[in-house]
């Protein structure tokens, strides 16, 4: 796989996906518009590191940005080399993974977008699955065990050079008011590889989800079972609690988890109010959530 990776067409694709991205520059200070020369000047030799193992990712840069909660977020950036490199494992990685992937899926991936998300949620709720699991992982990808996600990745990924480089970007310190801090666990959002990842991860809570005949819609770590009865929604609840704890190692975040209706639930932005019209009992139209300023009386165009 390594060498489907450093080919020529595939760095230069990466690189001109992480310029056309843009975004901020990395601990080194370099910025994307340093791109182009740098690598014709030292591509070879950043190859050849790859490829004897000697090469050593920079550390992550640490920007906490606004939830809008009041709380924020931490993105860790690395520096533009390690995107591009990022950007050319997972451009080959993608789609070995993605024919595998479920159609409940909508997060990061081609053909794929969270207005279909809301779209499928609203159709299980109008089919009458109006008992929503509703679960919040709690920091999901600060929470993230790298050898569980490696053992999953190297069921596809045999290559042990592209399983070092990932390793290496994994364990990568992140620099943080100056100060670098060691990391042991999690994937830094804000890489190009961030979003591959967490789909890797999250396709084993999928593939469970289905194994239990589940109606469920997943948007990255986003995601909600649905049922017909408060009954089987807390046994649903239950049976994916322990899965998360026990198989994936992932904490939830109980006092943001439990069973909604569609009233008192938000995806993604929307909410559901009933529609009321004649003949539509258990009906629901979607709005703005009220986390984004929703006026209840106010249906959106979705």
């Amino acid at each position: 796989m390594i060498a489907e990776i450093v080919k020529n067409s595939n760095l230069y694709n990466a690189r001109r996906s992480v310029e056309k991205n843009r975004g901020s520059s990395g601990v080194d200070r370099m910025p994307v518009t340093h791109l182009e020369q740098y690598l014709k000047l030292n591509r070879e030799a950043l190859v050849s590191s790859i490829l004897d193992h000697s090469y050593v990712p920079q550390p992550i840069l640490g920007v906490s940005i606004p939830k809008g909660n009041g709380k924020t977020r931490q993105l860790g950036v690395p520096t533009v080399i390690d995107r591009v490199l990022q950007q050319a494992v997972s451009q080959v990685m993608t789609p070995k993974f993605e024919v595998e992937f479920k159609d409940h899926s909508y997060g990061f991936r081609p053909r794929k977008n969270a207005h279909q998300a809301v779209l499928r949620s609203q159709k299980y709720i109008n089919e009458g699955y109006q008992h929503i699991v509703d679960i919040d992982l709690k920091n999901f990808f600060d929470e993230v065990e790298h050898y569980v996600l490696l053992q999953l990745i190297f069921r596809k990924v045999k290559c042990p050079t592209t399983l070092r480089l990932i390793r290496k970007w994994l364990r990568a310190p992140m620099q943080i008011g100056g100060k670098l801090v060691k990391r042991r666990k999690g994937i830094p959002q804000g890489s190009p590889l961030s979003p591959l990842l967490s789909n890797i991860m999250l396709h084993e809570l999928d593939r469970e989800l289905e194994r239990q005949g589940l109606k469920y819609v997943r948007y990255a770590d986003d995601f909600s079972i649905y049922a017909k009865t408060k009954q089987q929604a807390r046994k649903v609840g239950n049976s994916i609690y322990k899965f998360l704890k026990n198989k994936l190692k992932l904490p939830i975040n109980r006092e943001k988890s439990g069973i909604r209706r569609p009233v008192n639930f938000e995806l993604l932005g929307f909410g559901f109010v009933p529609t009321y019209r004649k003949g539509e009992r258990g009906q629901y139209q979607l709005v703005v959530g009220k986390r984004h300023g929703r006026n209840s009386n106010r249906p959106s165009n979705a």
